[in-house]
């Protein structure tokens, strides 16, 4: 059974690949992927084994949740034909349930966000409306120590001017801007390695 905890080999085929970016070397090298595959196919089930203790999600399996490591670039600049990092994404079930999860895996550069990366129109005024009635109770929640140890601030892309409805010189505009609301934690390489690794994903 391949381990759920990721292996040094999983990350260092990442390194390689951002050096060597094209279709020749990874044919020589598809072992290597392949073994690095099972191994993130592994701790996304045992991910999302976790999550699901606590959340109903409709991502039938950790392999589900996997993103494809190939780019398409038909609409690119960029042309180098993978991605040099490992990421997927659990949604969550039910018509009540909102937002959901996403997991990247990357040599110093790994993390785990939780939010709306692209809230239909009804989340969004939803989402608005409330920071509208209660951006107090917003702001309070993101000075929280705890808060902000682990997720820093509020993040997505925003808005240059105010949403439709809502005046330039509301109390909460900078609230109101954003057209993404996302929180992220961020873990060294050395936690991704660790053997607690899937805990502590799930606990942030």
């Amino acid at each position: 059974m391949t381990s759920k905890i990721i292996q040094k080999e999983s990350l260092s085929f990442l390194k390689k690949l951002s050096r060597n970016n094209h279709r020749e070397w990874f044919a020589e090298h598809k072992e290597h992927y392949q073994h690095a595959q099972e191994n993130l196919i592994a701790f996304a089930e045992a991910l999302l084994l976790e999550m699901q203790k606590h959340d109903v999600l409709e991502t039938k399996s950790g392999k589900k949740s996997l993103h494809r490591i190939y780019r398409d670039i038909r609409f690119s600049s960029d042309k180098t034909p993978y991605h040099t990092h490992w990421g997927g994404g659990f949604r969550r079930a039910g018509k009540l349930r909102r937002g959901g999860y996403y997991y990247h895996i990357e040599p110093g550069n790994s993390f785990a966000i939780g939010g709306f990366w692209g809230p239909n129109t009804e989340d969004l005024q939803r989402i608005r409306q409330d920071i509208d009635l209660n951006h107090d109770a917003w702001r309070t929640l993101f000075k929280e120590k705890t808060f902000k140890n682990t997720f820093g601030a509020l993040q997505g892309e925003q808005l240059s001017t105010a949403p439709k409805g809502y005046p330039k010189d509301h109390p909460a505009i900078d609230l109101l801007r954003y057209k993404q609301f996302l929180i992220k934690h961020t873990f060294s390489d050395e936690e991704v390695l660790a053997t607690d690794f899937v805990k502590k994903v799930n606990d942030c």
